[in-house]
């Protein structure tokens, strides 16, 4: 089954204490890249995470965020320690009373003790991880489904465009046998306006026009175009990442596609070839978003 390389999914899992949630967006990428910005409490679990993320995805450029909240704090926001506040100021206020100093409390005072802020970084248990985990699974499930019905359409196209090529090949083939014998005749009558007599040299002349002609012939380009066409649906249905197997078979076809064209002495096949290449590049642009 093919499958998008773009898509978007969300996860979150947890209980009173602790909540995890997780955002996942997927775009193209001939490789697997992975962009995971984690809470700092998670620096530790980040291989194991990516892990997870590679046996689900293959290919595309993951961006992966992973926020974790206790209570109603998101971890990573700094919040006042009320009572370590209430304590430094009284603290203040007894110095200033036995030093007899007037001066005021002011801001800065306060905002130079880092002692009185704290931020929100939770020590994680297993059992706590796993809680982090399913967040991932969750939006990771949601991503593959968005890609599947993505590669759905993507496919219903791909092989629309091998069935118009498929009738193109069909039409080639056809006209290619009647292509041959009518230049195989226009050959000999050139023969005769340049040499009045041919009977001298007409048995030789048979089998140098004969080859000339065949050279012509498009039947193998025209049997291994078609088996590529079969190749690329089967890849489509059941190959394991298909999207790089059905990009290197473009290019066969093109290969076979620009030989045909070469090869004929007809306007007809060359224009048939010309239609084919069209559907060719316009599957190029298409595969570039398979996984």
């Amino acid at each position: 089954m093919l499958m998008s390389m773009t898509g978007y999914g969300k996860g979150s899992a947890g209980n009173s204490k602790l909540s995890a949630e997780v955002e996942v967006k997927s775009v193209n990428s001939r490789y697997l890249d992975i962009s995971l910005k984690l809470p700092s409490s998670l620096s530790n679990k980040e291989y194991e995470l990516r892990e997870l993320i590679k046996s689900k995805v293959k290919r595309g450029k993951l961006a992966v965020f992973v926020q974790i909240k206790t209570g109603e704090v998101s971890e990573g926001e700094t919040t006042i320690d009320k009572d370590k506040l209430k304590g430094f100021i009284s603290l203040i206020k007894e110095i200033k009373k036995s030093a007899k100093l007037t001066d005021k409390i002011k801001l800065e005072n306060l905002i130079s003790n880092r002692d009185l802020f704290l931020s929100e970084n939770t020590k994680f248990t297993e059992i706590e991880f796993v809680h982090v985990i399913k967040a991932l699974n969750d939006a990771l499930d949601q991503l593959i489904v968005m890609k599947k019905n993505e590669g759905k359409e993507l496919a219903k196209d791909l092989r629309k465009r091998i069935g118009i090529i498929g009738d193109k090949v069909e039409e080639v083939e056809n006209e290619s046998s009647e292509s041959k014998l009518e230049y195989f005749e226009k050959l000999k009558e050139r023969i005769k306006l340049l040499i009045q007599d041919i009977t001298p040299y007409s048995d030789r002349l048979e089998l140098e026009l004969a080859i000339i002609a065949d050279r012509a012939e498009i039947t193998e380009e025209c049997v291994r175009l078609r088996s590529h066409l079969k190749f690329f649906l089967d890849s489509i249905d059941n190959g394991e990442e298909p999207g790089r197997k059905i990009n290197f078979l473009c290019q066969e076809m093109n290969r076979e596609a620009n030989t045909i064209s070469s090869k004929s002495i007809s306007t007809d096949i060359t224009h048939n070839m010309v239609l084919v290449k069209e559907e060719i590049e316009k599957i190029r642009e298409q595969i570039q978003n398979i996984e």
